[in-house]
């Protein structure tokens, strides 16, 4: 018998929390589980954020277990306040529908999808046409408001205010479970730590109504040392979208990930087996560099292909040892007008290297700023015809991060 795809999540430190440990265990160990995870359709790509979630089920499927990825066409038209500080922006219908599409395209390239492997549903199914005294009546009879309340994902937001509009959010997410319960017998949900408030409602709801086992399984959320989501970059979110974010800057992103969490990384984003997971995370110094590269290249190899890993990672190395300009390096580009207008930390903020031009001057103070290797010591340095190479030079940040400025 193949290892329980629980002790595998559980080893590789995907489960945050749990609603019935043992009783799921056995029963990933003895059947095939249809088990879902929502995506709301709130942009055009996945994120590093979703990348967890979808490693979680590429491992389920793996093991023989039915993925459903519920696609948010209705509750993306509320906005899941937990997490959130603000009410999420509303979105159109029409903006929903194109983004459910773009994500139905982008895990179907990481899950096989073919008949009887996996499910694809849409909430806005069941939610768009609900009535809402019919409603109250079936699902809203079994919360209770006193206990909604002391939610983790409302307390947040009651400083604020909270909308009705969003109050309503645990109850739908709650009443997608129940729908996926009836119609294909789902019997576990999944989602990130941030979501166990919702899932408790689900997994309550159907062992309330349906007099039937339902689970809850939380996932471990990727955050920095400091406790920021991890995968947020000067430019906005890390996108699995190549034209969003290339495969260099994706490369380099945990190329270049702070030394404690590449253990923890590899673990999570990454196929390779444990013992070479504890091997490359017990490495120090310098090494641990090399455990970086091959987390960078494992990571890069799923999300955009193994041709696309060689080329991005040989770029990388290509600039970090200084032999020059790469084909396979960010560029940006400037018009002939601007860059006779840039000086060197308006090049770092047009580049997305620093933040705004305070971040770009201290860059400069603290000697980290380099144009074709050559270090940058005047705040006030400008960029001329003479520090082209065939209408081309390379601005670096630190030793990791450049870009190629282009000038048309």
């Amino acid at each position: 018998m193949s290892q329980n795809v629980y002790d595998v999540l559980a080893e590789r430190g995907f489960i945050a929390q749990c609603t019935h440990p043992e009783e799921l265990r056995d029963l990933l160990g003895r059947e095939k589980v249809k088990f879902y995870i929502g995506f709301d359709a709130t942009a055009d790509s996945l994120t590093a954020g979703h990348f967890l979630t979808i490693m979680a089920m590429m491992h389920m499927q793996r093991a023989g277990h039915i993925p459903v990825a519920l696609m948010g066409g209705g509750t993306t038209m509320v906005g899941d306040p937990s997490g959130k500080s603000d009410m999420r922006q509303m979105m159109t219908k029409e903006t929903i529908d194109h983004n459910v599409e773009r994500f139905r395209e982008q895990i179907g390239h990481f899950l096989d999808n073919s008949e009887g492997k996996m499910i694809f549903a849409n909430n806005a199914d069941w939610l768009l046409n609900l009535n809402y005294v019919e409603f109250l009546r079936e699902v809203g009879v079994h919360f209770s408001v006193n206990r909604m309340l002391t939610a983790e994902c409302y307390k947040q937001r009651m400083e604020k205010g909270l909308t009705f509009f969003e109050f309503n959010y645990m109850i739908m997410q709650s009443y997608d479970f129940l729908k996926l319960n009836q119609l294909y017998d789902v019997c576990l949900q999944m989602g990130g730590d941030d979501q166990w408030s919702n899932i408790i409602g689900g997994v309550e709801l159907i062992r309330r109504k349906e007099q039937k086992p339902a689970y809850g399984l939380t996932l471990t959320l990727l955050t920095t040392s400091e406790g920021i989501k991890m995968g947020k970059t000067v430019k906005g979110a890390l996108w699995l979208d190549p034209e969003k974010t290339s495969p260099y800057e994706f490369y380099q992103y945990w190329r270049n990930i702070e030394d404690v969490k590449v253990e923890e990384c590899l673990g999570l984003l990454t196929f390779l087996p444990m013992e070479e997971v504890r091997r490359l995370g017990a490495l120090e110094g310098a090494e641990i560099n090399k455990a970086k590269e091959v987390l960078a290249f494992e990571i890069t190899k799923i999300v955009h292909g193994e041709e696309e890993a060689i080329k991005v990672q040989n770029a990388a190395r290509e600039v970090f040892a200084g032999s020059g300009i790469s084909d396979n390096m960010p560029t940006y580009e400037y018009t002939k007008e601007a860059f006779a207008a840039a000086d060197v930390i308006q090049a770092l903020v047009d580049t997305g290297l620093a933040g705004t031009r305070s971040d770009g001057r201290r860059l400069i103070e603290g000697g980290g700023v380099l144009v074709n290797d050559e270090k940058v010591t005047d705040v006030k340095r400008t960029l001329s015809d003479s520090d082209l190479t065939d209408g081309a030079l390379v601005l670096k940040k630190g030793k990791k991060k450049s870009v190629k400025i282009i000038v048309k």
